[in-house]
């Protein structure tokens, strides 16, 4: 909100600034412009650590009490591919000294901290261009809408060091847009210990829970992390909180294989994963990673988890198993068994009733037929589909929950989960670019 329109929120009979203290304006506010925030239109974006893409939602939640079965609405979805240039750039800024092998024009950056910010400017130009043409395909004014949230692309997620980078430049989105910006949604939490990570299961919380049945939804991006929504879980400590973190990597190693050996940006429906066999001595080496053993909370990202971590494993494995034989398929199965069992594993050990469970799939991975099937068989009693059976689309599913974290940040409420993230406590997130 801008200070010129402050006049117009405060309550008719305060007309004279001089006669307001701290505390009248704050209750003037929380009284006017907080409410102002509950109803109205949010676009949420997200692009998550495949970095395939940006996806974007304009929704409206409804806080009524008479609407409490429609909590929030989908209004229309966008999604855009990055350009190739871009998405090089963030992929190598994602390694540390990744971008000493970019190769550079005239005019671009030659280090990593100014290819930083050359990158959050082009990121910043290219969500804007991703909100105008959703409100232009919608027929939505930007007067419309409260807010954007925009998570910005991970680049580097230490938690055990207390920092976690999100490249973007919101100043950039609300100018181009004139849309207030809410973005930096992760540092608040760790400023009061958490992980930062994951920001997702509060949204799960708040839109999916059932207070009569057991409820897990598993978002496969790039990486794996799982919320259990549950009033009687496995560990009686945890009674009716709620649960959740990343089990492991997800798309991030299946795509990453796969354009490496199939030169395809994905293995659509795990077809290619389908025709080779898992090897069992090579999964069981995988999953000695110490981040499987963490207990929870705990996040990871491509720190952890990527192309030259499986190189060096699967040296390892040829190193000490020279016998055993395999093609680059079998190895893209072993990959899919690996995400199926690292979150499976947590879900059981979690879930005391598995006969009244479900588990929910959202993120690209639940298009991926052959890992819903890997995913079904450790889980025999619990029933695997996708989010879209509880109204929301799977692909939608986190840019949706950005628009609630911008919104719950404008209202004043608390969104990270300190049982999740590890935090001391709930703090309202984020940053806010006024337009």
């Amino acid at each position: 909100m801008t200070s010129e329109n402050l006049d117009s929120n405060l309550p008719n009979e305060i007309t004279n600034y001089d006669d307001l203290n701290y505390a009248t304006l704050t209750d003037a506010l929380e009284q006017t412009v907080f409410e102002n925030f509950d109803d109205g239109l949010y676009i949420g974006m997200m692009s998550g650590t495949s970095l395939d893409g940006m996806d974007a939602a304009l929704c409206q939640f409804s806080s009524s009490e008479d609407d409490i079965s429609t909590p929030m609405k989908l209004l229309a979805t966008y999604s855009q591919d990055f350009s190739p240039h871009l998405r090089e750039v963030l992929l190598a800024l994602c390694q540390p000294n990744g971008v000493k092998d970019l190769v550079s024009q005239d005019d671009e950056p030659k280090s990593e901290l100014d290819w930083f910010g050359w990158a959050s400017r082009e990121y910043g130009e290219f969500a804007s261009e991703v909100v105008n043409t959703l409100l232009q395909q919608s027929n939505i004014d930007a007067d419309s809408v409260l807010a954007i949230g925009c998570h910005g692309q991970t680049v580097r997620h230490r938690p055990q060091m207390g920092f976690s980078l999100q490249l973007l430049d919101a100043n950039i989105i609300a100018e181009r847009t004139a849309i207030s910006v809410v973005s930096d949604f992760r540092r608040r939490d760790m400023a009061v210990g958490g992980q930062g990570a994951p920001l997702v299961p509060a949204f799960h919380n708040a839109l999916f829970a059932d207070p009569n049945h057991a409820r897990v939804l598993l978002n496969l991006g790039g990486i794996a992390n799982i919320t259990i929504l549950s009033a009687t879980v496995a560990n009686k400590e945890i009674k009716k909180q709620v649960v959740g973190y990343d089990t492991g990597p997800a798309n991030l190693l299946l795509d990453a294989w796969a354009k490496q050996h199939i030169d395809k940006e994905y293995d659509a429906g795990g077809a290619w994963a389908q025709s080779g066999q898992v090897v069992e001595p090579l999964l069981n080496q995988l999953l000695e990673h110490s981040f499987f053993a963490q207990s929870y909370p705990k996040s990871t990202g491509r720190e952890d988890f990527n192309l030259d971590w499986l190189q060096a494993e699967l040296q390892k494995f040829d190193q000490a198993s020279t016998a055993t034989r395999y093609s680059v398929a079998d190895v893209q199965a072993t990959l899919t068994e690996l995400t199926a069992i690292s979150a499976c594993d947590q879900i059981n050990g979690l879930i005391s009733n598995k006969e009244n469970s479900s588990v929910y799939v959202c993120g690209g991975g639940a298009s991926n037929s052959y890992l819903m099937t890997r995913l079904q068989a450790p889980l025999p009693h619990c029933k695997v589909e996708t989010t879209a059976s509880l109204g929301l689309e799977p692909t939608w599913v986190e840019a949706v929950a950005f628009a609630w974290l911008a919104r719950q940040t404008l209202m004043g409420e608390t969104s990270n989960l300190p049982a999740v993230t590890g935090a001391h406590k709930g703090v309202v997130l984020g940053q806010v670019c006024f337009a």
